[in-house]
């Protein structure tokens, strides 16, 4: 700190005092802001409730977060430490687990039956835990199960998805899980996906009735969406060109797409008075 000194120079105690200002002025400051911090929120002022709503709002997500993060974790099988633990089992404990895996894949589907979803959930991922990671076909058969159980009480079925696409990948040709993963992909609105998945399905049953209905229902049903989008695309588009040419005394109208027959193109043609 600098001092414009007198021509005699300050004193001892003029030194003191002017070095402690500044300390005085931040002991005040954070006693204001600890008064501020143990005095409870005024009911009555809209600012400290706006403030105390905020912080609720925020809590509240990220609750939320913390227990979608939870359910994650109870569905969770660690495969790295089954591929660990596999390796040191003989031949023997691995059809052991084998065993305790369909024991509990029979268990969940009395649960699933008796329509206890959530129990069902967690037995068929305690027998994924067990189930040796080489009994693939086995494996896949409790992710398709547990699809099943979560699409039952689970909002979205993204997990759900995820597990018959899990199922797919041990299982190429593992029927029941397409068609699981097409009626999931349906309820979320993921229209082609589904469509895929049934004509998957054709090609390993080329007369599987509830396929080819399906498929009769889902292509008009995506055209229509498409012709849709494409409409409120073209629209927007052409907002936007009038917005850039209306400086210019223009308009969209002023433009006309012309289609080439024979090589399927479009050209563009300018009318001076649009009708």
């Amino acid at each position: 700190m600098e001092y414009k000194s007198p021509a005699k120079g300050p004193s001892n105690e003029e030194v003191i005092k002017e070095l402690t200002k500044d300390l005085e002025k931040s002991c005040v400051r954070e006693e204001c802001v600890n008064k501020d911090r143990e005095q409870p929120y005024d009911i009555n002022n809209d600012d400290d409730k706006t403030k105390e709503d905020d912080d609720c709002s925020s809590k509240a997500c990220e609750v939320d977060e913390i227990q979608n993060d939870l359910e994650e974790d109870e569905y969770f099988v660690d495969e790295v430490a089954l591929k660990d633990r596999d390796l040191e089992l003989t031949e023997e404990q691995r059809q052991e687990l084998k065993i305790q895996s369909e024991h509990l894949k029979s268990k969940g589907n009395s649960l699933f039956r008796e329509g206890e979803y959530v129990n069902a959930t967690f037995t068929y991922t305690e027998g994924l835990r067990t189930c040796p990671l080489i009994f693939e076909k086995e494996r896949a058969i409790l992710f398709a199960n547990r699809a099943a159980a979560k699409a039952k009480f689970m909002p979205d079925k993204i997990s759900a998805i995820a597990d018959c696409t899990k199922a797919i990948e041990l299982d190429p040709v593992y029927v029941k899980a397409y068609l699981r993963r097409a009626h999931f992909y349906e309820e979320a609105d993921k229209l082609d996906e589904a469509l895929a998945d049934y004509k998957k399905v054709l090609t390993f049953d080329p007369a599987h009735t509830e396929s080819i209905c399906a498929i009769k229902k889902l292509e008009p049903m995506i055209q229509e969406r498409n012709e849709k989008l494409k409409e409120e695309m073209l629209s927007k588009l052409k907002d936007l060109g009038n917005m850039i040419l209306r400086p210019f005394g223009l308009s969209t109208n002023n433009f006309q797409m012309q289609k080439d027959e024979s090589s399927g193109g479009y050209s563009v043609k300018f009318n001076q008075n649009p009708t």
